[in-house]
């Protein structure tokens, strides 16, 4: 690794940890030539899994994207942004483990909903309402009868 300030390839790692749940690592560096200190992290190189939208146009997977859905449907509830953010990462998480290489819109729908499920039932019928284009009651009162007798079973 070379030093960002003297830029010579001589330095010793002197702590390294894990980060984001382990699938980043933060290590911290001495220089042996200039003594400065410094920072680097590696992080794990997936292939991109491409979301098949609707009109069959693919666009790479945007964890940014799924974080301002869950954030809108998370609005002015009493959510903290760590759990949204382990959200997303599970959320991610799934699609990577399930899916090689494409994944449709539809399918990343239904793995944010089957998360925002037990996370909260309001969010979920915001997120539901959106994603599903609810058009009338008749669709939320569906969407609300399926949490109820989801939770009637458990």
């Amino acid at each position: 690794m070379r030093c960002p300030y003297c830029h010579v390839d001589n330095d010793r790692v002197l702590d390294t940890r894990a980060a984001e749940g382990g699938y980043m690592v933060r290590r911290k560096r001495i220089c042996n030539s200039c003594q400065r200190r410094f920072a680097t992290t590696e992080k794990i190189e997936k292939l991109s899994v491409r979301v098949v939208k609707s009109d069959q146009t693919r666009e790479p997977l945007d964890r940014e994207k799924i974080r301002r859905g869950i954030e809108r449907a998370c609005s002015k509830r009493s959510i903290p942004s760590a759990t949204i953010e382990r959200v997303v990462q599970d959320i991610e998480t799934d699609i990577y483990n399930n899916y090689e290489s494409e994944v449709t819109s539809a399918q990343v729908g239904d793995i944010v909903m089957q998360h925002l499920t037990g996370l909260d039932q309001v969010a979920y019928i915001r997120f539901a309402s959106v994603y599903r284009e609810f058009d009338d009651a008749q669709d939320f009162i569906q969407a609300i009868s399926n949490i109820v007798g989801k939770k009637k079973q458990h």
